[in-house]
């Protein structure tokens, strides 16, 4: 009697590897601390206002402009092209915060160009995050003094309101450098242990073994 022989698994090493290798990512990075989440979360909708003031512009509201400041500005045609795009690239980058605290922070989804379904070198994003958090900072901050801008073109109560919407944003640089560094800290935590149990391994191996 012939013993049938096993399916063998035609999947390639090369394409399962990647999956080891994220699995254990994953399992070894820490979960990040609550105000972390909290902080993530918050700096993903600080853009959210201001963009939704600016696709409403193009969609026809005056937003706080007077009709003349309203037509001089160009919100239509190709003129609403720039606003769309910065509405939706604001809150994307603004979304990206979460991965900060999120397993796609360490091990991107498989759909991603070139890193999808690999870890990611975690100080590669440290370093994103922090110089993203200093342009944020350089971009956003001013508007904390919206209000002692010249409203041109605006009626002095759309100007005074228009000033919140904008408020926000003067936090989200804060909120992604600290998330960044909590991030860090979790990462490093791995890599401290993860080389801890390298040297004791190692160690371990080269003691002189007795008969």
């Amino acid at each position: 009697m012939t013993t049938p022989e096993p399916a063998s698994d035609t999947r390639p090493f090369a394409a399962a590897q990647p999956t080891s290798a994220a699995a254990r990512a994953l399992a070894a990075v820490p979960a990040p601390p609550r105000w972390a989440v909290r902080a993530a979360h918050v700096a993903a909708v600080t853009a959210l206002p201001s963009g939704l003031w600016r696709l409403g512009l193009v969609a026809g509201w005056h937003g706080g402009y007077t009709d003349a400041g309203y037509r001089a500005m160009g919100f239509t045609g190709w003129g609403a092209a720039w606003p769309v795009f910065l509405s939706l690239f604001t809150e994307a980058l603004a979304l990206l915060t979460l991965g900060l605290v999120r397993p796609w922070g360490t091990v991107p989804p498989r759909w991603v160009p070139f890193v999808g379904g690999r870890p990611v070198d975690p100080r590669a994003v440290v370093r994103a995050a922090l110089l993203g958090a200093a342009g944020l900072a350089v971009l956003w901050t001013p508007f904390a003094g919206w209000w002692a801008m010249p409203g041109t073109d605006m009626t002095r109560l759309g100007h005074f309101l228009v000033g919140f919407l904008y408020l926000p944003t003067v936090v989200w640089a804060p909120l992604l450098a600290a998330v960044a560094v909590s991030y860090h800290r979790r990462h490093r935590t791995t890599a401290t242990a993860t080389a801890t149990a390298a040297t004791a391994a190692t160690a371990t191996t080269a003691l002189p073994r007795t008969v």
